[in-house]
């Protein structure tokens, strides 16, 4: 893992130096995006763990997977092809989401390859990185205009929770409410004053 480690620092030196990790190209999410690719294999926990988060924070938004392997030979092309597929989709996408559930640093290796960093940086739309667990930070999560510290912290990021935007909308029909009930009460005050 010492050499993976040095190999992993000599691949972030050329992104860094083109500026793909700085702070100021990356973009905000959609706040209410309507329609999420997930690029990741189909079979996995991942998908699993993120769908069961989604469903239970908003259901307005629908997710379209786009199965590729995530880790073995191949899977670094198979993961750019996928991000590169998103644009192309009858329909539109408004986030894409890209990782898978955590393992050793070789089982996430794929999510280190250039031509998945380059695919990340050059997607037209959002994307958040979600690899491994909490202590894994692949150069995809630097990449990327969000990173997830899970595929399941990837969904709370993705959407808005719906029983938080229900309170407040209802605050702000309460605060809309005695608003109009002052407003009616001062106009009806001036129309007995002139009468």
């Amino acid at each position: 893992e010492g050499d993976l480690q040095r190999v992993l620092r000599e691949r972030r030196d050329k992104p860094a130096a083109e500026g793909l990790f700085d702070q100021d190209r990356k973009r905000p999410l959609p706040r209410f995006p309507r329609r999420i690719a997930m690029v990741t294999s189909p079979t996995g926990a991942a998908v699993q763990d993120f769908l069961k988060v989604l469903d239970r924070r908003w259901q307005q938004a629908s997710v379209v997977i786009v199965p590729t392997r995530v880790q073995g030979n191949g899977a670094a092309a198979e993961i750019a092809q996928g991000i590169a597929l998103v644009p192309r989709l009858r329909q539109e996408v408004d986030l894409v989401v890209v990782g898978r559930g955590g393992g050793s640093l070789e089982d996430l290796w794929a999510f280190n390859e250039e031509a998945v960093v380059r695919a990340i940086a050059a997607s037209p739309i959002p994307v958040i990185s979600a690899v491994g667990h909490e202590i894994d930070v692949s150069l995809s999560d630097l990449v990327a205009d969000v990173r997830a510290l899970t595929p399941s912290e990837a969904a709370e990021l993705a959407v808005p929770d719906r029983s938080d935007l229900k309170e407040h909308l209802a605050g702000i029909t309460r605060r809309l409410g005695r608003a109009l009930s002052g407003r009616a009460s001062e106009s009806r005050m001036q129309l007995e004053a002139v009468a």
